[in-house]
């Protein structure tokens, strides 16, 4: 593990006089070598990829601001966790900060932690994705599950750059390439964000689609069932949520806001049957940027996502 900045110094908040009143500032560790297995929290700092995805620069900053949301939470876990420190992004290097973040997330794996890694904009997305892979390397075709809450599919041609709306298409063909087969998810797809193209690059692909607009309390069980059909068939799950996906009002601070999104109340349920299944072993969050939000609204969603996910 070799993060290139680390500070516990925004792990501070409220001290309650009650007794077994912790609260996450009050728990959470900085990892070192010896740390036993339990949560490890990595920052991205990056918005390079957004940058060229002519995005709103800013996410940069997202993980501090993630950081700082959580740090006054109630903590209710009852195995450690740890702060790993921040992989950065500087003179516009995108790709050696993805293979920097590839490499922490694969230490991360091998020393038996799981890895929640705070973006940073959704290039998060390969450099997450290669640190696993370069994990399980040892498997024979290893069938990864990839579930992305996202508004986009960020199947973009990489082709012509590689940016935030590229990382599942660099994915895929880093798979294909490997042998491996890719099996993908998106859920909270918005139809007017998406080009035909990209639909159709997401059928020619396999990808499990469900639209902003089908996620419904009606519809919270059958799409709950698709994604325990969906895990049953993979080894490994990562989990990766893009906040865009949320409605602008519940999530002000992205690079792209949501003009409808989907709530986080009908989120939470598919989010616990995903760590339910037992088989994630990577997740990350993207796209918050601290910059656009308005009273850590954004930040503060985030952060009751990653409580929930660490209970």
């Amino acid at each position: 593990m070799h993060a290139d900045r680390h500070s516990m110094a925004c792990w501070t908040g409220r001290v309650d006089p009650e007794p077994d009143s912790p609260r996450w500032h009050q728990r959470i560790r900085a990892l070192s070598e010896d740390s036993q297995p339990g949560l490890a929290l990595l920052g991205f700092a990056c918005d390079e990829g957004v940058r060229r995805n002519h995005g709103r620069v800013g996410a940069a900053g997202g993980p501090q601001a993630l950081r700082k949301a959580l740090a006054n939470l109630a903590w209710h876990r009852r195995a450690p966790a740890y702060d790993a420190g921040d992989v950065a992004c500087e003179y516009g290097d995108l790709e050696g900060a993805q293979a920097r973040l590839g490499r922490n997330v694969c230490a991360l794996l091998d020393a038996g932690h799981l890895p929640l890694v705070l973006g940073g904009g959704h290039e998060v997305a390969y450099g997450s994705w290669s640190g696993l892979a370069e994990h399980l390397s040892g498997n024979h075709a290893p069938k990864i599950g990839i579930v992305n809450f996202d508004a986009h599919f960020d199947l973009r041609d990489p082709a012509h750059v590689h940016s935030s709306g590229t990382p599942f298409a660099q994915i895929a063909e880093a798979s294909a390439a490997r042998g491996w087969p890719f099996r993908y998810a998106c859920l909270g797809v918005s139809r007017a964000s998406n080009t035909r193209a990209l639909f159709a690059r997401a059928a020619e692909l396999g990808v499990l689609v469900r639209e902003d607009r089908e996620i419904r309390e009606s519809t919270l069980d059958a799409i709950g069932a698709e994604l325990d059909a969906f895990a049953a068939n993979c080894d490994a799950l990562y989990l990766t949520f893009d906040i865009d996906v949320l409605p602008a009002c519940e999530a002000p601070g992205v690079s792209a806001p949501a003009a409808r999104g989907v709530r986080l109340e009908l989120l939470e349920p598919l989010l616990e049957r995903l760590k339910a299944s037992g088989k994630l072993r990577l997740v990350d969050f993207a796209e918050l940027n601290p910059e656009h939000d308005i009273d850590s609204r954004t930040a503060k969603a985030a952060a009751r996502l990653i409580h929930l996910l660490s209970l």
